[in-house]
Parts: C-alpha cells; sequence; structure tokens
C-alpha cells in the first residue's frame, strides 16, 4: 500500500463543512489553490465563484505571517545543524530558481512566480522569495496577493473548461 498524503489530508477534512475543506487546502504550502479550488468545484460541487473567494482568501492568510515571522523562526532553528543545513539548500535552490525574474523584474517577476500554478511556485514560495531577496514586506504582501489572484483565476478557468469540455458535472 502507498502512502498518500494529499489523500490522506482530504480524508482527515472530510468531516468538516466543504468552505472550510477548500479554505485550509489553500492554506497549505503543498496543496494551495491549486488542489483547493479543482477539490471545491469537481469534488465538493461548490459553486465557482464562491470556491474562488474561499481559496484566494485561504491561500493569502499565510502570507502577511511568512513575511512578518520567517526571519525569527529561521534565526531560531539555526541553532540546530540540520535545520541549519535545511535552509541552506532551501534558500539556495529557490534562489537559484527565482533570480532571473525577481532581480530582473522585482515585483512583476514576483507576481508571475506567483501566478503560475506549478508545483514549487505560489504564495509559500513567493513569501520566502520575498524573504530572501529582502524584498519590502508591504509591498510584497500586495505583490503576493495579486499573484494569488492571477493563479486562482487561471486554475479556476482550467477547472472550468476541464469540466465543460470533458462533459463531467
Amino acid at each position: 500500500m502507498t502512502f498518500n498524503p494529499v489523500g490522506e489530508i482530504i480524508g482527515m477534512l472530510a468531516s468538516l463543512p466543504p468552505a472550510v475543506q477548500v479554505f485550509l487546502l489553500a492554506m497549505l504550502p503543498f496543496t494551495e489553490l491549486r488542489l483547493s479550488i479543482p477539490v471545491g468545484i469537481g469534488v465538493l460541487h461548490m459553486d465557482p465563484l464562491t470556491v474562488f473567494l474561499v481559496s484566494v482568501a485561504g491561500n493569502i492568510l499565510p502570507v502577511p505571517i511568512i513575511l512578518a515571522f520567517f526571519g525569527r523562526v529561521e534565526r531560531f532553528l539555526r541553532r540546530f545543524p540540520f535545520f541549519d543545513r535545511l535552509f541552506d539548500r532551501l534558500f539556495d535552490r529557490t534562489f537559484r530558481r527565482a533570480k532571473a525574474r525577481v532581480l530582473m523584474l522585482e515585483e512583476i517577476g514576483l507576481v508571475a512566480f506567483v501566478a503560475i500554478p506549478l508545483p514549487v511556485t505560489g504564495a509559500w514560495t513567493g513569501s520566502l522569495i520575498a524573504y530572501i531577496f529582502d524584498l519590502d514586506l508591504r509591498k510584497s504582501l500586495l505583490v503576493i496577493s495579486a499573484g494569488v489572484i492571477i493563479a486562482g483565476l487561471a486554475v479556476t478557468a482550467v477547472v472550468l473548461l476541464g469540466i465543460h469540455f470533458l462533459g463531467v458535472a
């Protein structure tokens, strides 16, 4: 039997109201709205506008917390060798991935990075990028929120088009 973490998470949330399930899925760093919107529309059969709004709200909620407290958490955890190495690898990988877009275009590059609904892009990674590149907190929150809204529109459109063309109800 294989372990399916996303399936496990969805299973744990199943007893909650659908909007809460969507909100919590959107908050998680590895699902964000790339999963919350398809689950809300396709599995839970919620109204697409409601799913979009709840997903965007859930995905944006962690951003100011990450931006405000990540530095403190990092400094504390770096006292432990395991976390020191982990942060080095994470920051190096994120820096290499985002350097061209963010350094050249700063805010526009960050919006584009967050707006592209692919794995390892999104609000959590965008917040990490803003921290690594020492971007202004308030501006970063607005820019990441804009990227989340764009990603939410894109994912919602793809899900609705998929449902329409596949005839799935």
